[in-house]
């Protein structure tokens, strides 16, 4: 029975700092006086859990403001320095690591090149497993090298990949990935053999386009969305659905939709995954560049997906003083732009969302040409009603939402925990935080302060024991 009470004031207090925590980080600063009402706590636990906080190096002062004719208030806020994350993107043609602060200022990256696309073979773009560990052992040590950092102050390392994530067998996490060429790959057990960090730093993987999702919902163009799509368009192509702040997922399973491979021309060609049809056969970049390719466009034969996507969009839209439009490939970008509408259409009328996002480097790059042409089609191909009142734009964090999406992996269980590191390896598994508002480097002016993981922390625990 005290072994028990010993525990639950101990999850107690854990929850006393996670409120403080998560509130200052994501409303930062704040006083001591703000933060009693804020959070539900009495002036008492806030001086104890603020004097621990501090004491650790996860508090810092930020300035004073006056408080009615009575002594100054002091500021405070989550120290930048308190620790450090890492994000990763195993992308088509790129793993980029990149090294943070906890406010997600960004102090050094890399970035490795997969090489040039394979003629043959599912694994077109060097998915070698072994290549692609080597790659995330060398960016990891890389950037904690160039930003002087030491590997003892990592909170942990977060990672996208493409395919479906299985989670709890006897080697960690597994990721599943048939069109890159992975089957049950455990990725997590391979990784632990060669990073070189601390043991009891945790790794969190996920799919890319949950983790770009999530750095949508918490910083970009997902803000304040009680729904949301959001697509990750690249060589391949997948999508998240966040609903009330949470990704949707089906209970004991962690995994984005597999938007890419929905069925969009009966008979059609065939895709990478080994279906026919599917959207990412006539969407993703690597088809774009095949089917350019086999049409007859310009195109070095050993061009990769990011050259030969620029090329088709000269070709289409070559500008003032430029040469004509070729035919072929604008009528190929108005099969795309259709393609993208349908399939889009399909997630307004199964899920309402109230925003789809589109992103991903490829989604970027062709958004601003066909995001007219795929609104027409997504309301010709959707329900009314429901088209009426989903908008449809593109995301908001550039080429790098899927490395900070990853680096929130690590921060959300970090601020779960109210900021005590983890200390046996596997102990903290991976977090769904709510949709957030954002830190004060990633809010704009417009943005609402509203913030739903501090609320949420507010209410999941009870009692006053600091």
């Amino acid at each position: 029975m005290a072994e028990r009470n010993r525990r639950t004031v101990r999850d107690l207090r854990r929850g006393n700092r996670a409120r403080v925590v998560r509130r200052l980080y994501f409303d930062g600063p704040l006083s001591r006086q703000e933060l009693g009402p804020a959070t539900g706590l009495s002036s008492g636990s806030i001086s104890n859990v603020v004097a621990e906080l501090a004491a650790e190096g996860l508090l810092e002062e930020a300035g004073v403001v006056d408080s009615d004719g009575g002594r100054p208030r002091t500021l405070l806020r989550v120290a930048p320095g308190g620790g450090l994350l890492i994000g990763i993107d195993i992308g088509e043609t790129r793993v980029r690591v990149e090294l943070f602060d906890l406010s997600l200022t960004e102090l050094a990256r890399t970035d490795r090149l997969l090489g040039p696309p394979r003629p043959q073979g599912p694994a077109r773009h060097g998915y070698d497993v072994e290549r692609i560990v080597n790659h995330v052992r060398i960016g990891v040590s890389d950037v904690l090298r160039d930003a002087g950092a030491d590997p003892e102050r990592l909170l942990g390392i977060g990672i996208g990949v493409p395919g479906i994530i299985e989670r709890g067998g006897p080697a960690g996490t597994t990721v599943h990935g048939p069109t890159i060429g992975w089957h049950a790959v455990p990725f997590e057990k391979l990784l632990r053999a060669v990073l070189e960090v601390p043991a009891e730093v945790p790794l969190f993987i996920d799919n890319g386009a949950k983790t770009l999702g999530q750095a949508e919902m918490w910083f970009g163009g997902g803000r304040g969305a009680g729904t949301a799509a959001i697509a990750l368009i690249g060589s391949g192509i997948g999508a998240s659905v966040i609903h009330g702040g949470a990704l949707i997922e089906e209970s004991g399973r962690s995994s984005a939709l597999e938007w890419g491979h929905t069925t969009v021309r009966m008979r059609g060609r065939r895709c990478r995954c080994g279906s026919i049809g599917c959207l990412e056969a006539y969407a993703g970049a690597e088809a774009l560049r095949e089917r350019w390719y086999e049409a007859g466009g310009s195109l070095p034969e050993d061009a990769d997906d990011e050259t030969a996507l620029a090329a088709l969009l000269v070709a289409a839209f070559p500008g003032p003083g430029g040469p004509p439009p070729d035919p072929l490939a604008v009528s190929l970008l108005d099969d795309t732009a259709e393609c993208l509408g349908a399939a889009v259409g399909d997630l307004i009328n199964l899920f309402l969302p109230e925003r789809i996002l589109l992103g991903g480097w490829a989604g970027l790059l062709i958004g601003p040409r066909l995001l007219p042409a795929i609104r027409r089609h997504a309301e010709q191909y959707a329900l009314g009603h429901a088209a009426a009142r989903t908008t449809i734009e593109l995301g908001e964090l550039g080429p790098d939402a899927v490395t900070v999406g990853a680096a929130t992996l690590p921060l959300a269980a970090f601020l779960a925990r109210g900021g005590s590191r983890p200390s046996v390896p596997g102990q903290a598994g991976p977090a769904e935080p709510g949709g957030a508002a954002a830190p004060q480097r990633w809010r704009r002016a417009s943005a609402s302060p509203a913030s739903s993981a501090s609320a949420s922390s507010a209410s999941a625990t009870s009692g006053e024991p600091s």
